[in-house]
Protein backbone atom coordinates (compact mmCIF):
# COMPACT_ATOMS: atom_id res chain seq x y z
CA UNK A 1 0.00 0.00 0.00
CA UNK A 2 2.79 2.41 0.89
CA UNK A 3 4.60 1.53 -2.33
CA UNK A 4 1.47 2.23 -4.36
CA UNK A 5 1.01 5.64 -2.71
CA UNK A 6 4.68 6.53 -3.20
CA UNK A 7 4.48 5.53 -6.86
CA UNK A 8 1.30 7.54 -7.34
CA UNK A 9 2.88 10.61 -5.72
CA UNK A 10 5.98 10.32 -7.94
CA UNK A 11 3.87 10.00 -11.12
CA UNK A 12 1.79 13.02 -10.10
CA UNK A 13 4.90 15.12 -9.47
CA UNK A 14 6.46 14.18 -12.80
CA UNK A 15 3.23 14.83 -14.69
CA UNK A 16 3.02 18.34 -13.24
CA UNK A 17 6.58 19.12 -14.36
CA UNK A 18 5.83 17.94 -17.87
CA UNK A 19 2.82 20.27 -18.12
CA UNK A 20 4.97 23.27 -17.16
CA UNK A 21 7.08 23.06 -20.32
CA UNK A 22 7.12 26.05 -22.68
CA UNK A 23 5.32 25.81 -26.02
CA UNK A 24 7.94 25.57 -28.79
CA UNK A 25 5.65 25.51 -31.83
CA UNK A 26 5.34 28.50 -34.19
CA UNK A 27 2.17 30.51 -33.73
CA UNK A 28 -0.42 30.97 -36.49
CA UNK A 29 1.45 34.01 -37.90
CA UNK A 30 4.47 31.86 -38.75
CA UNK A 31 6.80 33.43 -36.20
CA UNK A 32 8.21 31.39 -33.39
CA UNK A 33 7.55 31.60 -29.69
CA UNK A 34 10.06 32.65 -27.09
CA UNK A 35 10.75 31.04 -23.74
CA UNK A 36 11.55 32.84 -20.51
CA UNK A 37 15.27 32.69 -21.31
CA UNK A 38 14.73 34.51 -24.59
CA UNK A 39 16.21 31.77 -26.77
CA UNK A 40 14.31 31.42 -30.04
CA UNK A 41 15.14 29.79 -33.35
CA UNK A 42 12.71 31.16 -35.93
CA UNK A 43 13.89 28.69 -38.58
CA UNK A 44 12.83 25.65 -36.59
CA UNK A 45 10.33 27.16 -34.15
CA UNK A 46 12.24 25.72 -31.21
CA UNK A 47 13.33 27.56 -28.11
CA UNK A 48 15.82 24.90 -27.10
CA UNK A 49 19.35 26.34 -27.34
CA UNK A 50 20.72 22.79 -27.55
CA UNK A 51 18.94 22.27 -30.88
CA UNK A 52 21.00 23.82 -33.65
CA UNK A 53 20.27 23.31 -37.34
CA UNK A 54 23.66 24.76 -38.31
CA UNK A 55 26.43 22.17 -38.50
CA UNK A 56 29.05 22.57 -35.77
CA UNK A 57 32.00 24.64 -36.94
CA UNK A 58 30.24 26.20 -39.92
CA UNK A 59 30.54 29.96 -40.36
CA UNK A 60 27.87 32.32 -39.13
CA UNK A 61 25.60 34.11 -41.59
CA UNK A 62 24.14 36.81 -39.38
CA UNK A 63 25.42 39.88 -37.63
CA UNK A 64 28.27 42.18 -38.38
CA UNK A 65 31.77 41.07 -39.16
CA UNK A 66 34.51 41.73 -36.62
CA UNK A 67 37.85 43.25 -37.57
CA UNK A 68 40.90 41.23 -36.57
CA UNK A 69 44.01 39.43 -37.76
CA UNK A 70 42.67 37.21 -40.55
CA UNK A 71 44.64 34.12 -41.56
CA UNK A 72 42.25 32.88 -44.28
CA UNK A 73 43.68 32.65 -47.78
CA UNK A 74 41.61 34.03 -50.65
CA UNK A 75 40.60 30.49 -51.60
CA UNK A 76 39.48 29.67 -48.06
CA UNK A 77 37.51 32.92 -47.84
CA UNK A 78 35.82 32.15 -51.17
CA UNK A 79 34.93 28.62 -50.01
CA UNK A 80 33.42 29.83 -46.73
CA UNK A 81 31.32 32.45 -48.52
CA UNK A 82 30.14 29.88 -51.09
CA UNK A 83 29.26 27.47 -48.25
CA UNK A 84 26.68 30.03 -47.12
CA UNK A 85 24.81 29.88 -50.43
CA UNK A 86 26.59 32.57 -52.42
CA UNK A 87 27.77 31.96 -55.98
CA UNK A 88 30.11 33.73 -58.40
CA UNK A 89 32.23 35.19 -55.60
CA UNK A 90 34.47 37.84 -57.16
CA UNK A 91 36.71 40.80 -56.38
CA UNK A 92 37.75 39.38 -52.99
CA UNK A 93 40.25 41.61 -51.26
CA UNK A 94 41.36 41.71 -47.63
CA UNK A 95 41.07 45.22 -46.20
CA UNK A 96 43.38 46.85 -43.66
CA UNK A 97 41.19 45.56 -40.80
CA UNK A 98 41.56 41.92 -41.85
CA UNK A 99 38.05 41.58 -43.35
CA UNK A 100 37.67 39.87 -46.73
CA UNK A 101 35.30 41.92 -48.93
CA UNK A 102 33.91 41.16 -52.36
CA UNK A 103 30.79 40.67 -54.46
CA UNK A 104 28.69 37.55 -54.95
CA UNK A 105 25.32 36.36 -56.26
CA UNK A 106 22.56 35.02 -54.03
CA UNK A 107 18.97 34.32 -55.09
CA UNK A 108 19.70 35.91 -58.47
CA UNK A 109 20.88 39.22 -56.98
CA UNK A 110 24.36 40.67 -56.72
CA UNK A 111 25.38 41.66 -53.19
CA UNK A 112 28.42 42.79 -51.22
CA UNK A 113 29.85 40.05 -49.01
CA UNK A 114 32.28 40.12 -46.10
CA UNK A 115 34.11 37.46 -44.11
CA UNK A 116 35.86 38.14 -40.80
CA UNK A 117 38.67 36.33 -39.03
CA UNK A 118 36.17 34.12 -37.18
CA UNK A 119 34.56 32.87 -40.41
CA UNK A 120 31.43 34.99 -39.99
CA UNK A 121 29.85 35.82 -43.37
CA UNK A 122 27.76 38.93 -43.84
CA UNK A 123 25.99 40.39 -46.86
CA UNK A 124 24.88 43.96 -47.55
Amino acid sequence: MRLALATLAAVAALSTAALAQTNTQPNAGGSSTMNSGGNTNSATGTTNPAVDVKPKGSPETTGAVTPGANSFTEGQARSRIEAQGFANVMDLKKDDQGVWRGRAMRNGQSTNVMLDFRGNVSAQ
